[in-house]
């Protein structure tokens, strides 16, 4: 499983009611998409406190072919139409799992993002992570929950969707979950991913 992100980040004095209307008129696009676990359109903004007005959709794809399918089809080129070319961020899933709270919708979601320290065998920071996870995707108020690593750059991802405000994270993007689509959530293998 791969988890994929691309962060647009927009003028500080950008109508954000753009992004909302982007959403509410094409998020269910993806609802249905062949190979997507799940898509969270996420959204910060300046106005709630966030250091810049943001939009941040997230993926967890269930296959590689149905990553490609949307990179190089119609999906991601409204993108490019729309904000330019992003960088667009992945990292090889490690663990998913559904929380206490996996019934609701959710309504917000947090990422941290930390590099694996050269002098730390990655292995061991990789089984951390994990062990981690394990308690963290407990915490009430957790509907999902992923971890994830970009060997290439040596960096640990977590990803929490939450029903609720969510638990407060040192160093976390806090964001808005404007919508989910979830094709292939109920066929995501929960706990490790190997």
């Amino acid at each position: 499983m791969h988890a994929m992100q691309y962060d647009i980040t927009l003028p500080a004095d950008y109508d954000m009611g753009i992004i909302r209307d982007r959403v509410a008129t094409r998020g269910h696009l993806l609802d249905d998409f062949p190979g997507l676990g799940i898509k969270a359109y996420l959204m910060r903004e300046r106005a709630d406190g966030s250091p810049v007005n943001q939009y941040a959709p997230f993926y967890l794809w269930a296959s590689a072919a149905g990553m490609n399918s949307f990179l190089w089809g119609p999906g991601f080129q409204g993108i490019v139409n729309d904000f330019g070319r992003p960088v667009v961020q992945h990292w090889t899933v490690l663990a998913y799992d559904e929380g206490p709270a996996a019934a609701s919708a959710p309504r917000t979601a947090t990422r941290t993002r930390r590099p694996v320290p050269a002098r730390l065998d990655p292995a061991e920071a990789v089984e951390r992570s994990l062990e981690r996870h394990l308690i963290e995707a407990k915490t009430d108020g957790v509907v999902a929950r992923a971890v994830a690593v970009d060997p290439r750059h040596w960096e640990l991802l977590t990803f929490t969707l939450w029903a609720d405000e969510g638990a407060a994270e040192p160093n976390a993007d806090r964001f808005q979950v404007l919508h989910l689509s979830a094709p292939g959530r109920t066929g995501i293998a929960p706990g490790r991913q190997w």
